[in-house]
């Protein structure tokens, strides 16, 4: 579904300054999967998306969506794909049932079979009891809601969402992932996701993608990165004080145990299964003399691969509510 080679993309933004925002990513998507493409703010995830989306056009590099090129025929290459932005796409003092009809039209409907979409998406994702309402009166969740069904008037094979559910308090982000996941299962589509909630892409996504500095850094499924990059911890507290030290000596005795440190009375370390070793651990730990307080078999997170990877945490940066770092280079440029 998608194919690049070398993609690319420079903003020069003076005679002596390019901003390389895109270096070289190689990306396959295959039909039917759910992608989540993550990374830090001014990383490069934006403007990829924006190249496969044809709104910003590559440096160099090759790009197919749905078998089609996007710089060569951008056109068909938007008949296949729906888009749903980071700012709300419908306007504010237009009705809801209105928008939609007036998108399917745009994309070669005829009027009576605009409405029939109009009044399907209405109802999958909840929202006809608010077909007469104008935009600006609806909530948060609602209008992202009628974000997505915007995107998806036409029925695309694949739809790109850029950080969906960012200002959504919880409610209203698992009730917006239900709907998706609902229509996703029903039409078989490709779903490429970025978002800064990373138990989003931890939940919903098959692969993830972690770019940043304009590359592909990781490209795995949220378990597997978790697994290879970052591993289990174990967490001990020691009962009897002057004993933390014995008892990280047998912690890296361990098959595979790494970064061991001690604080006081509390010793950390990476492992390769944190549930098997803890039993073994306070075993060896109370024949040693050194019994265990509390001993704990901390699952890695995927902020833990962001931290393996990059050096820094991606909440380090934080969501952002409007344009991105990389749409900011984008306008600089222009």
């Amino acid at each position: 579904m998608i194919h690049t080679r070398g993609l690319t993309k420079d903003f020069v933004l003076s005679r002596t300054e390019t901003v390389h925002a895109v270096r070289g990513v190689d990306l396959d998507i295959a039909p039917g999967e759910l992608v989540a493409v993550l990374g830090p703010n001014g990383a490069g995830k934006t403007t990829t998306m924006r190249m496969l989306t044809t709104l910003t056009r590559p440096t160099s590099g090759t790009a197919t969506v749905a078998g089609v090129d996007v710089t060569t025929d951008p056109a068909t290459v938007r008949r296949h794909i729906g888009y749903v932005g980071q700012g709300n796409g419908a306007g504010h003092q237009q009705r809801a049932a209105d928008e939609l009809t007036m998108q399917g039209q745009v994309y070669g409907l005829d009027r009576t079979a605009a409405r029939r979409r109009t009044g399907e998406l209405l109802e999958a994702l909840d929202l006809t009891t608010l077909a007469r309402r104008k935009v600006g009166d609806l909530s948060g969740g609602q209008r992202r809601r009628l974000d997505v069904a915007l995107g998806l008037v036409h029925a695309p094979q694949l739809l790109f969402l850029d950080e969906p559910t960012t200002g959504l308090d919880p409610h209203n982000r698992a009730n917006l992932w239900e709907h998706i996941a609902r229509l996703r299962a029903e039409h078989d589509m490709t779903i490429v996701l970025t978002t800064h909630y990373l138990d989003e892409a931890d939940t919903m996504a098959e692969r993830v993608v972690v770019v940043d500095h304009g590359q592909v850094i990781a490209d795995d499924t949220a378990d597997g990165l978790k697994r290879t990059l970052a591993g289990d911890r174990v967490v001990l507290t020691v009962a009897v004080d002057g004993t933390a030290g014995r008892v990280a000596t047998i912690v890296g005795a361990l098959p595979g145990a790494r970064d061991v440190t001690v604080e006081g009375a509390r010793i950390e370390a990476r492992v390769a299964d944190a549930a098997s070793a803890v039993p073994e651990l306070v075993l060896a730990a109370s024949a040693a003399g050194a019994p265990l307080l509390e001993a704990l078999a901390v699952r890695p997170t995927l902020d833990d691969v962001f931290l393996a990877l990059t050096g820094r945490s991606l909440r380090d940066d934080g969501p952002q509510t409007s344009d991105s770092t990389d749409d900011a280079t984008q306008e600089a440029a222009a």
